[in-house]
């Protein structure tokens, strides 16, 4: 099992008052399972945990209570960069997420000075290799991020991501805010990356209809709880609770 998740738990303290708290849980007893090669979309309106989770997965947060198991090892966020070459994130706008002031080889060279034991000339050919499997130039690393499209922006932010072979990506909603043609290219090639080097894909988005297209499983996620989990055609034909029938239906409609 390439990840699993075991009754995770996230609540925060937030002020009501001058001199009271509340507290306001995140997540309670989360727990699922993915394996390699494999696609797990998250699903949920703004509030369920999405984003929170997605924290506690690349190391961001601690969870109060429960288990990260990556690869069958415990995942621990003060010793996460020994595992950023098994786990990547990609943003939500790959634009933001990006330097600005930095061209995009300088970016895929620090990445790999921070993270492996290549010489330069290694690193190198890394980035051309990468640049290349992503449709990109050679002559694109010395271009900054201003000066691309925005399916071009999407494919730089996938080369960060995957230019230290990792073995699972969690997009959070990354593929949203692209229009449908756009859209349509990032997935095909996400489908012929995971394909062709076993990828997995933790997708969390509201985008039931990518969902269907792509997602091998479904969890549904409602004010920090788990609502419906299993298979992504048994959940959208067999849905247990109103809410995730209401989101499938509006997906359908």
């Amino acid at each position: 099992m390439l990840l699993e998740v075991r009754q995770l738990c996230k609540t925060y303290r937030k002020q009501s008052g001058w001199f009271s708290h509340r507290s306001v849980v995140a997540l309670e007893n989360i727990s699922f399972t993915l394996q390699q090669g494999k696609t797990l979309a998250i699903v949920g309106e703004t509030g369920s945990g999405k984003s929170t989770l997605a924290k506690l997965l690349v190391g961001i947060e601690k969870p109060d209570s429960g288990d990260i198991l990556l690869a069958e090892q415990q995942l621990k966020s003060r010793h996460f960069r020994q595992y950023n070459h098994i786990i990547r994130f990609i943003f939500q706008d790959a634009a933001k997420s990006l330097n600005p002031h930095q061209k995009v080889g300088q970016m895929l060279d620090d990445v790999l000075r921070y993270s492996t034991q290549l010489d330069t000339t290694q690193r190198n050919v890394k980035i051309r290799q990468t640049l290349k499997q992503l449709g990109l130039l050679d002559e694109h690393s010395d271009y900054y991020p201003h000066m691309f499209s925005g399916g071009q922006l999407q494919r730089v932010a996938l080369a960060r991501a995957l230019i230290l072979d990792p073995k699972l990506l969690i997009l959070d909603e990354a593929l949203t805010a692209l229009d449908p043609s756009l859209r349509a290219q990032i997935v095909n090639l996400l489908l012929e990356l995971q394909q062709k080097n076993g990828l997995a894909y933790l997708l969390i988005t509201n985008h039931l209809r990518l969902v269907r297209h792509i997602a091998d499983d479904l969890l549904v996620l409602h004010q920090g709880r788990m609502l419906d989990y299993g298979s992504t055609s048994h959940v959208f034909a067999h849905a247990e609770h109103d809410y995730s029938r209401k989101l499938i239906n509006s997906a359908t409609a």
